[in-house]
């Protein structure tokens, strides 16, 4: 029998682009400690520890969740690493969740950190500031690393596909990054708080076609907490709070992006244009929530948006707009902080930044705070009691995870 699951505590540190005077396991220290505050239990309560750590070159330390647990003094209990690519901090959170609904762990504590610019090459043994380099050993180094396939040039094969199958334009792009730049205004969180105007979105240095500097997320340092409880935890601790967890989907496309085809197990969803596994994480998680219509039956939602393109088509993957109708929703103003269903008002990737590791759980953490209206100067009218937090990751977004918070 599936037990009920809840967020109680969460906690963060500041995402920035560089923490020298912290190691990776200080960092998460400072956001497991807020987030244990908040969840009114003392780290000899947590059963277990879930950790989103995407990339050791970062961290300069091969299994670097061992260190963090002991740092934690969490010794003694179980520990688990989860690491798949942008969409770590999303898959973490669903391993998390399925400790406790599974009556595995009453309380399981999720930790997300990553130290992004103290890489290490190990070929050459040494310290290298090369982040875009290790990043890109996630393609497939026989026949996508030696062609550069950057992150950048990954995703931005699928934002051109989108652009020839629907008339998706750059400009439409550009109001999303000059929507959460401006959001992390608000969020004291934020990396990168910007007033831009599409001109400047527009003008900025090519990255990779269509994607432009302002188009792009930057990489963080930071890191994110978040304790799940049990409903018999939830009573045995009078905690009076809760964000229920009422769905979590996940689903995984070919790490080729040029073997997606519409006749595949996820052809039904589309093809290299379409964000296929994100349609069916979206599926599952709905269908566990029990909701049909996510443009109205949600609040708000916090998108993974590494690149502005990405929020577009994300849009019409998780049900706000029909297939090619991103563009048209974020014009006709759907998504801003002030609309029908605010779409990141933390800021976002863009806005907020992006610690990989600790990214998704970040999101979970803002949609936690949103619905319980303790999200601050960011705070957007909560009516329906919903939200969902989407992840997403790996080479042309092949990892996928979407979870539907709630409250009574």
């Amino acid at each position: 029998m599936r037990e009920r699951v809840a967020v109680t505590g969460v906690g963060q540190t500041r995402f920035e682009a560089r923490t020298p005077g912290k190691t990776y396991y200080e960092l998460a220290y400072d956001a497991v400690r807020e987030a244990l505050h908040a969840g009114g239990i003392q780290p000899n309560e947590v059963d277990s520890v879930v950790y989103g750590i995407y990339n050791d070159l970062f961290e300069r330390q091969v299994m670097p969740d061992t260190y963090v647990h002991d740092y934690l003094g969490m010794y003694g209990k179980p520990g688990t690493r989860v690491t798949t690519g942008g969409a770590t901090g999303g898959y973490a959170f669903r391993a998390a969740y399925a400790e406790v609904a599974s009556g595995l762990a009453d309380v399981v504590l999720l930790v997300g950190v990553e130290k992004v610019q103290d890489c290490f090459d190990w070929a050459q043994f040494k310290a290298t500031p090369e982040v875009l380099k290790s990043i890109a050993y996630s393609a497939d180094m026989t026949w996508e690393f030696p062609v550069g396939a950057y992150a950048s040039s990954s995703y931005a094969l699928l934002a051109t596909a989108h652009m020839r199958k629907y008339g998706t334009t750059e400009e439409q792009a550009a109001q999303v990054s000059v929507k959460n730049h401006g959001n992390a205004f608000r969020n004291p969180y934020a990396q990168s708080p910007l007033k831009l105007t599409v001109e400047d979105v527009m003008a900025s240095r090519m990255i990779s076609y269509p994607f432009k500097l302002y188009d792009c997320s930057l990489y963080s340092e930071g890191a994110a907490a978040v304790v799940l409880m049990s409903e018999e935890a939830i009573r045995r601790f009078r905690f009076q709070d809760p964000v229920w967890v009422l769905g979590v989907g996940a689903s995984n496309d070919k790490a080729f992006t040029g073997f997606r085809s519409p006749r595949d197990r996820l052809g039904r969803y589309g093809d290299i244009a379409d964000l296929r596994n994100h349609y069916e994480a979206a599926r599952q998680a709905y269908r566990q929530a029990g909701i049909e219509n996510p443009r109205r039956e949600l609040d708000v939602a916090e998108l993974h948006d590494a690149f502005s393109f990405t929020e577009l088509q994300a849009y019409e993957a998780l049900g706000f707009a029909s297939p090619g109708g991103g563009g048209r929703l974020m014009e006709e103003g759907v998504t801003m902080r002030d609309g029908e269903l605010p779409v990141s008002p933390s800021g976002g990737l863009l806005g907020a930044g992006h610690a990989v590791g600790a990214t998704g759980v970040m999101q979970v953490a803002e949609v936690a705070r949103q619905l319980r209206g303790k999200a601050g100067r960011r705070q957007v009218k909560i009516g329906r009691g919903k939200g969902i937090a989407h992840s997403i990751g790996g080479p042309g977004s092949s990892y996928a995870t979407v979870t539907v918070l709630g409250v009574d």
